[in-house]
């Protein structure tokens, strides 16, 4: 898989909520991480789709991931689920062709964020390499009930196509040059320090 195009790219934010978010392994890392994108989506412009897993028990999405996705003006969508992969719910689809109407699945270019790594991400991201879809795992950005669940969901994604990466080298991608009028709040973005647990 080659880089990140940002006018193929979107960015989906799987099921970041309240009593998953409290069991995940490093979960401010990867709330923080997650935040990032999504101010990374609005520089760049590039749609977001976020997901809830049966939100009436889990909860809601987590409120300082809400309140980011709420406050984008980029196209957006929210669908709340009850299938383990986005993929099963015939609304995901229905979202991702509404934020990137004029792509098809073999075009589009996904970044994945969310929870947990080994259940709703693993089977969202092993059903769209499925469907044809070019897949981006933001390492930073996933987590599961521990370390080991999260590293072998992580391995088991890699072994079946998607590209893993971070963050930061999604901006960098989305840039894709120092001149890039938008790489200054990149840089400051980046400067305001590094990510902790």
């Amino acid at each position: 898989m080659g880089l990140l195009d940002l006018n193929r790219s979107l960015l989906v934010v799987i099921d970041l909520q309240g009593k998953l978010v409290e069991r995940i392994w490093r979960s401010r890392f990867v709330l923080d991480a997650t935040l990032r994108l999504l101010k990374l989506a609005e520089l760049f412009q590039v749609p977001v789709v976020l997901t809830e897993q049966n939100p009436q028990g889990l909860g809601g999405t987590h409120p300082d991931v809400r309140s980011a996705f709420d406050g984008l003006t980029v196209t957006k969508r929210y669908l709340a689920k009850t299938s383990f992969s986005c993929c099963a719910d015939l609304g995901f689809e229905e979202a991702l062709a509404a934020v990137r109407p004029a792509l098809s699945p073999s075009r589009r270019q996904v970044v994945v964020a969310g929870a947990e790594a080994h259940i709703c991400v693993m089977q969202t991201v092993l059903g769209l390499l499925e469907t044809g879809h070019e897949v981006h795992v933001s390492w930073d950005a996933v987590s599961g009930r521990g370390e080991e669940y999260r590293r072998h969901a992580l391995e088991r994604m890699a072994a079946a196509g998607a590209t893993l990466t971070n963050h930061e080298s999604v901006a960098f991608e989305w840039a894709g040059d120092k001149n890039d009028p938008r790489f200054k709040v990149v840089n400051a973005l980046f400067r305001e320090g590094q990510l902790t647990d």
